[in-house]
C-alpha cells in the first residue's frame, strides 16, 4: 500500500566509525531515535548522507539498516540519483526491492540535460518502479534548475508525485502548486517554515538530524493547527541551529553537532573535511545552549 508522504523528513547523515567505515550500529540507533522523537519520515543516501562517497555495498548496508530499523513505523525514501538514466533505474528498482517506500532522485548533475531530456529521465525511472518518486531540485549542486513550468511537466508523469524544492525562492512553492495542482506535493528543501506558509506539505530537512522534535513541531503548528505566529516564534528560536547546518557545513556541521550530542557520527569523507577547531567549538556551545542530547 502506497503511503502518503507528508511532514518533516530527515535527510540523514551516514555515521562512520573511527576507522572511517559505515557504522551500522550507530545508524540503527540514530534511526530509532529519530522515530521516537516524532519524525514523519526518513531519507538516507541524500546529499547529507554523502551518497556519492559510499560504495554500492555501503549504500546497501545503509538501506538495509534504515529500512529494517524503521520497520514500517515511518516512510523511508532512498536517494537513487545517478548521472546515467539506466543506473538511476537500476538503483531505484533495487531500493524498491529492499523495502523502500519511495525514492528521491536528483537530476543528472554533470551533463546539463535539456528539459525534454529531464522529462524522459524521470519518465523512464517512473515506468520501471511502483513506488513514488520525489523529484529533487537543487540547482546549486545539480547544475540544472527544475523551474515550476518544467516541474508541472514532470508532475504529469505517473509516479512523480513529490518534489523537494531546494532554492531560496519560496515563490517556487506557490507556482508549483498553482501549475501542477494535486499532481505534485511540494516539500521544502532549504526553507521549512516559509514553505509551509506557502502551502508545502513537508520539509526534507537537515536540521532535523539534530532537532527532530522541534522541526516537526514547526510543521504541525503551521500545517495542522494553523498557528502561524506560534510557529514563527519557534522557527526563529531554532534558526541558529538551522543556519549552523546550512551552506557548506551541512555534512561536517551536522556530524559535529551530533557528536557533541552523544552520537558518534564520525568525520565526513574526503574531499569534505571535519570542521576546524574553532567552528567545532562553536557547535559544542550551540549544543549546550539548546540542551541538545542524543537519546534524550
Amino acid at each position: 500500500m502506497t503511503k502518503n508522504f507528508r511532514g518533516v523528513f530527515t535527510v540523514m547523515i551516514t555515521p562512520l566509525d573511527a576507522g572511517g567505515a559505515v557504522d551500522t550500529g550507530a545508524l540503527a540507533a540514530f534511526t530509532d531515535w529519530q522515530i521516537r522523537q516524532g519524525i514523519h519520515g526518513l531519507i538516507p543516501l541524500g546529499s547529507t548522507g554523502e551518497f556519492l562517497s559510499l560504495s554500492e555495498d555501503e549504500r546497501d548496508a545503509v538501506i538495509r539498516t534504515v529500512v529494517g530499523t524503521a520497520a514500517g513505523r515511518v516512510p523511508v525514501l532512498i536517494g537513487t540519483g545517478a548521472e546515467d538514466t539506466r543506473e538511476a533505474v537500476r538503483l531505484s528498482r533495487k531500493a524498491e526491492a529492499m523495502g523502500a517506500d519511495g525514492v528521491m532522485i536528483i537530476p543528472p548533475f554533470y551533463s546539463t540535460p535539456t528539459d525534454d531530456e529531464l522529462v524522459h529521465h524521470y519518465a523512464a525511472i517512473a515506468a520501471a518502479i511502483s513506488v513514488p518518486i520525489m523529484v529533487y531540485n537543487n540547482p546549486a549542486t545539480a547544475n540544472v534548475d527544475l523551474k515550476p513550468e518544467l516541474v508541472a511537466r514532470i508532475a504529469a508523469i505517473a509516479g512523480c508525485d513529490y518534489i523537494k524544492e531546494s532554492t531560496l525562492e519560496v515563490t517556487r512553492v506557490r507556482d508549483i502548486i498553482r501549475l501542477a495542482g494535486s499532481d505534485m506535493t511540494v516539500f521544502g528543501g532549504i526553507l521549512g517554515f516559509e514553505s509551509f506558509v506557502m502551502g508545502a506539505q513537508g520539509w526534507v530537512a537537515v536540521a532535523s538530524n539534530v532537532a527532530p522534535a522541534a522541526m516537526t513541531r514547526i510543521f504541525e503548528l503551521v500545517a495542522d493547527e494553523h498557528k502561524i505566529d506560534e510557529a514563527r516564534a519557534l522557527y526563529l528560536k531554532w534558526l541558529p541551529v538551522i543556519e549552523a547546518v546550512g551552506g557548506q557545513a551541512y555534512v561536517a556541521g551536522t556530524k559535529s553537532l551530533l557528536t557533541h550530542m552523544g552520537l558518534q557520527a564520525g568525520a565526513p569523507r574526503p574531499p569534505r573535511l571535519p570542521l576546524p577547531a574553532a567552528q567545532d567549538g562553536a557547535m559544542k556551545r550551540l549544543v549546550e545552549a539548546f540542551g541538545l542530547k542524543f537519546g534524550a
